[in-house]
């Protein structure tokens, strides 16, 4: 299994800075201790191409960066008519070159499933961007045997999210070639730490996966807990 620890975005909070070697931005300093990062921000903004080029060309080669889906695709349009949005996506994100992972497609909690349109989107997602996804469906419906096939059938992975909006929630599914868990931090969202234990739980739900390819994102941000425990995570992996 290829194991891939970072964190939503790539900030070096005080507390932990100095764990970082030197380096240009924080991007190289983050990619000299954590081999992948999460883009969140190209969810609420497009950006242009020779960013993305920046940020590649400021990472090792065996760098990752996932990349979320804009909201104006998954929470405005929901999956209709979505070519051309997809299309511009597609060019401005490979500026990444190889150095491009999972995109990640974050819904609405009030997006239910619909087999119609998803099959539809899933398939232009696939021929316009093309690579790996991962999909973080908060709707109960999305858990239900018909769209498990649907994910499966068009290669795409099902997100395993802490807190899980519903128990099927908290491991991945979908397809078994990806696993991704997004940390958002619980008990309080984006905010809780994880402790050791906690740590571990997650490592032994990782490892159980027995995907060839398995990203663990820490997204509890807003208190700074996420890159110490990102950090933490991966030295306790490769203890």
């Amino acid at each position: 299994m290829e194991l891939r620890i970072g964190t939503a975005a790539w900030a070096l909070p005080r507390d932990v800075r100095d764990s970082f070697p030197p380096g240009a931005s924080n991007i190289a300093r983050y990619a000299g201790c954590l081999r992948a990062t999460e883009i969140n921000s190209s969810f609420y903004r497009p950006h242009r191409r020779a960013t993305y080029e920046r940020w590649a060309a400021s990472v090792p080669a065996d760098f990752r960066f996932a990349v979320k889906l804009p909201r104006s695709i998954t929470h405005e349009a929901r999956f209709v008519n979505c070519a051309a949005a997809l299309a511009r996506f597609a060019e401005e994100t490979a500026g990444l070159g190889g150095k491009r992972g999972p995109v990640l497609v974050q819904l609405p909690p009030s997006f239910a499933f619909d087999a119609v349109p998803a099959e539809r989107f899933f398939a232009q997602l696939s021929e316009i961007v093309g690579g790996s996804v991962a999909l973080e469906p908060r709707h109960a419906s999305w858990f239900a045997p018909e769209a498990e096939a649907l994910l499966v059938a068009h290669r795409i992975a099902r997100v395993a999210a802490d807190p899980a909006p519903v128990p099927e929630a908290a491991v991945p599914g979908g397809w078994p070639g990806l696993a991704y868990f997004r940390l958002h931090g619980s008990p309080r969202i984006y905010w809780s730490a994880y402790d050791a234990t906690a740590r571990a739980g997650w490592m032994e739900k990782a490892c159980a996966t027995g995907a060839r390819e398995c990203w663990v994102i820490f997204d509890n941000t807003a208190s700074g807990a996420a890159t110490k425990d990102a950090l933490a995570f991966s030295h306790e992996t490769s203890a």
